[in-house]
């Protein structure tokens, strides 16, 4: 067997594999042994078989398939031995004269290799990082939102400005049917509190989702539907009404601390104040943080500059999934992915020049502290170790779930190493604020 390499160009090469009889014969004869001792062939006692009639019947299939296992087999040592960085799959060259029938053979691979670049992670205040303070406005609807989830309830016959209504809310175009409750007050603007003061248990309301809340992700939270739909959701609902309460507020007393923190971190206003802003912070952190990922990727992806072996991708995209593409359809499926395939190359560029690594083990504790967090929603504060390992053991060898988890605690390592290693204009917003301008 012979290997040999020819690059096109920079991104671009074809591999020849020119493959002789002594290459495939003996595995070929071993195959064929093995189908004469099993053959259960009429006339023939089992296991005497002639050999001339076993080749007859299968030589040229056993002899094609032990040629496509050599060939996958050696290209594949080929690319690894020479360290090729590839893209996508080699794709085979046809040949319309190809000839089984003869002894030797010579297959043509094209292959798209990936580029050289270097990553600039001098960002030059060009990446905006938000840090997302909770202001006293928030800070004391919490606190009220607090005085109403514990305080006492009664019924009303009819909604009031005041009152809180129950009831579903469907939208079966949008597969919305969602049971919510909502303070009436809240509503925006007198034409929907108009239509919902005064209703009773049992009436039907039709109310238009535009501008309905004065915040969209109290929308998003009452009908139950995606972050990334919300902002853009211009639908009618209708609303059936299933109960009306009133809530006389709790007091910010020990009593009310107690239920809120057993543990008795909170004594006081100012302490369950401060342990609101914390908490909120906490969270609004997160979506900060997800925020600068997104925008460092978007300023790599832009100011990071190498071409692609475009073509290439384009024909291996035709034939790569389990539907084969048109030209056109492949051409529309690279521009859809173009974005995705260069932030890949760059991220796996950064980890290697940073020796940013992920072991397995590191995956395993992550996948823990997960299941403890999802846990601890339920009331299991304190599992066992020996369940949490358990559970990330069974999630783990789910392989699409061990991909989501790898990928989430990959995006963690990257984001700890762009704050230490690129500098980001800072601005420092509510959180009202931020949604406005990152959503906008």
């Amino acid at each position: 067997m012979n290997i040999t390499k020819e690059n096109i160009d920079a991104l671009n090469a074809v591999v020849k594999v020119d493959i002789v009889a002594d290459d495939y014969q003996e595995k070929v004869t071993k195959v064929l042994t093995d189908y004469r001792k099993k053959a259960d062939i009429p006339g023939f006692r089992k296991g005497h078989v002639p050999m001339g009639m076993v080749k007859k019947q299968y030589g040229k299939s056993v002899m094609i398939d032990e040629v496509n296992k050599l060939l996958q087999d050696s290209l594949n040592k080929f690319i690894t031995e020479e360290k090729l960085d590839i893209l996508g799959n080699p794709i085979p060259r046809v040949q319309d004269e190809f000839n089984w029938d003869a002894e030797t053979f010579s297959f043509e691979f094209e292959l798209g290799l990936v580029p050289e670049f270097e990553v600039d992670l001098n960002a030059k205040n060009k990446v905006k990082q938000y840090n997302i303070v909770a202001t006293d406005e928030l800070i004391e609807e919490e606190v009220k939102n607090l005085q109403t989830r514990y305080g006492k309830m009664s019924s009303l016959d009819e909604a009031t400005e005041h009152a809180n209504v129950t009831g579903t809310f469907v939208n079966e175009e949008n597969n919305i049917n969602k049971k919510s409750t909502f303070l009436v007050n809240d509503l925006k603007g007198k034409k929907n509190e108009k239509k919902v003061i005064g209703a009773k248990v049992g009436d039907v309301i039709e109310l238009d989702t535009k501008k309905l809340f004065e915040d969209d992700h109290k929308l998003q939270h009452i009908l139950g539907v995606s972050h990334d739909v919300i902002h853009d959701l211009d639908i009618t609902v209708t609303l059936t009404v299933e109960e009306i309460t009133k809530t006389e507020l709790a007091d910010l007393d020990k009593e009310l601390f107690d239920k809120l923190f057993p543990d008795g971190s909170v004594s006081t206003v100012t302490e369950l104040r401060e342990k609101i802003k914390e908490d909120a912070e906490k969270q609004f952190q997160q979506q900060a943080d997800q925020q600068l990922l997104n925008a460092i990727t978007e300023h790599l992806i832009e100011n990071t500059k190498f071409d692609l072996p475009a073509e290439f991708l384009q024909k291996w995209l035709a034939t790569a999934g389990e539907k084969e593409l048109t030209a056109d359809e492949a051409a529309a499926e690279y521009e859809k992915s173009e974005k995705g395939l260069r932030y890949q190359l760059i991220e796996g560029k950064i980890m290697k020049d940073n020796d940013i690594k992920l072991e397995y083990q590191e995956l395993v504790d992550y996948a823990k502290g997960f299941i403890r967090t999802q846990m601890a929603q339920f009331g299991n504060m304190n599992p066992e170790e020996k369940e949490l390992d358990d559970i990330a053991g069974r999630i783990l060898q789910n392989q699409e779930e061990a991909q989501k988890l790898q990928a989430q605690l990959i995006s963690q390592k990257l984001l700890t190493f762009f704050k230490e290693n690129m500098k980001f204009k800072t601005k420092e917003v509510s959180y009202e604020d931020f949604i406005k301008e990152v959503y906008k």
